[in-house]
């Protein structure tokens, strides 16, 4: 590999992570949950499976302890992963949620600090301390490049949006240089299939509200397999979603984009969306140890706490079973 790590430094990692695998919520759990009595009785199955117990049981401790459960995920890879670039992959987009936290607070003269979140390469705390000082040298990656850009766009508009379109291109540029380091292809790879994924969305919900090619532009990210220009091409040129990823790994999430656009439910293409990437590091099973079964997993964990998110945040609002197990990936119904 480029930074001369091999696949063999991850043998022991790679058992760990089988093991960890072992003990991700699987589809009878998840429709233990889904057909509980009660919130609460949904929440006491979750801790029966390794979980914290939530007391009392509402949005504020779910979101505690799904974020607890991917700090402390991060901490124990993070002491054996050979290459820290693979698990900074996934802390990423937690530093720039932070970013984007900060920044519009301080356009906007708000205190947004309950919002920020640890589980990125930089603490919370941290950040906040860096952004505010303006003592940004310290900041790993892009991330001292990225608030000098934003804060200046903000200054100059106080276009909210347009700030978050410049961090979002920051921190896929970021992932694009990771897995470029990591001189893997399997990441390179997922990172290409995530970048991909996150410019449909945004091609969805940008034609779906009516909004011009030009707010299009802006907000297309770099990388993917469907290069953005090419996406901007086709959709000025009247050609549908359909038709541009016809024959891709996006084929079907396209399919339920173009219906959404039309007027049709969100749910079915967000659902869709997420499973392209499942299917993606669904391949790492077949690979015997290396990087891969450890983006692999890191991939899954997010699933499965997205899931738990999705699923308890619908029972505390008295969704019916059914309309939460809609939302759920493919992984979970």
């Amino acid at each position: 590999m480029a930074n001369q790590i091999h696949d063999t430094d991850y043998l022991f990692l790679t058992t760990r992570v089988r093991a960890l695998e072992c003990q991700l919520l699987d589809r009878g759990q998840m429709e233990q949950m889904l057909e509980a009595a009660t919130p609460q009785e949904a929440a006491r199955l979750l801790t029966d499976c390794g979980y914290p117990e939530l007391d009392p049981v509402n949005g504020e401790t779910l979101g505690a302890m799904l974020a607890r459960e991917r700090e402390k995920t991060f901490q124990d890879l993070g002491e054996l992963v050979p290459d820290p670039a693979v698990l900074a992959v996934f802390q990423v987009q937690h530093d720039y949620h932070n970013l984007k936290v900060l920044l519009k607070s301080e356009a906007m003269g708000l205190d947004g600090d309950r919002l920020l979140v640890d589980t990125g390469r930089v603490p919370g705390e941290a950040m906040a301390a860096a952004v505010r000082s303006g003592e940004l040298g310290d900041l790993p990656g892009l991330l001292a490049e990225a608030v000098g850009e934003a804060r200046q766009a903000l200054a100059a508009t106080r276009d909210p949006q347009l700030g978050d379109f410049i961090l979002d291109r920051y921190a896929f540029r970021e992932l694009e240089n990771l897995s470029r380091q990591t001189g893997s292809a399997f990441l390179a790879g997922y990172v290409q299939r995530t970048t991909d994924v996150a410019n449909l969305r945004t091609a969805v919900r940008v034609l779906r509200m009516g909004k011009g090619s030009e707010v299009l532009e802006g907000a297309l990210l770099p990388g993917g397999a469907m290069e953005a220009g090419r996406l901007l091409e086709g959709v000025n040129a009247g050609t549908t979603l359909e038709e541009l990823y016809a024959a891709t790994p996006l084929q079907a999430a396209a399919e339920a984009g173009a219906g959404a656009i039309r007027g049709g439910s969100l749910t079915q293409f967000e659902k869709l969306c997420d499973d392209a990437v499942t299917h993606y590091v669904q391949d790492a099973r077949f690979v015997a140890f290396g990087e891969a079964p450890v983006v692999a997993y890191l991939a899954a964990k997010e699933a499965e706490i997205l899931a738990i998110r999705i699923l308890m945040t619908g029972r505390l609002a008295g969704l019916p079973a059914d309309v939460i197990r809609e939302r759920l990936r493919e992984a979970y119904v």
